[in-house]
């Protein structure tokens, strides 16, 4: 019984060693690190990347965490250099790009330009028949209103 008891107390000194082992060094506060099951989760506090740090028979090995701002920073690059491209495209057609302003002509390069009577004539000739057709279609819609009403 003796034995057993002996190699239980062993055991808990050795657990209890290694849950104390101390932290990796910190490179003065440029990283920080929290304790998780695996190891350790290193912040690197200038860049913002996370690691997770590990004891290996060789000393500590730490491992990027794959992070989803890198991916996310990479689609804002491609959509800026879209939007570039897309610019210099409407520029090149001479489209005013959205957003943007441009300057009304001064008062000495504003010309009003009024139709000329060719184009007051064809308007004119057109509401005319407009005009013509509208009254034609009320007075077939009140001539079947009339026989409707004498059956």
């Amino acid at each position: 019984m003796r034995p057993i008891a002996i190699a239980v107390a062993a055991l808990a000194i050795m657990s209890a060693a290694h849950a104390e082992e101390p932290a990796p060094d910190s490179e003065n506060g440029r990283f920080t690190f929290n304790q998780v099951a695996d190891g350790y989760l290193r912040l690197d506090t200038r860049t913002g990347q996370v690691s997770l740090c590990t004891k290996r028979t060789v000393g500590w090995a730490c491992q990027t965490v794959p992070d989803e701002r890198s991916a996310l920073e990479a689609e804002i690059a491609r959509l800026q250099s879209d939007n570039a491209a897309l610019k210099k495209e409407m520029i090149a057609r001479a489209i005013p790009l959205p957003g943007t302003r441009t300057e009304p002509p001064s008062n000495s390069q504003l010309e009003l330009k009024l139709p000329s009577d060719a184009d007051v004539d064809r308007a004119m000739a057109f509401m005319e028949r407009l005009w013509r057709r509208l009254i034609d279609m009320v007075q077939r819609v009140q001539r079947d209103i009339d026989r409707k009403g004498l059956q």
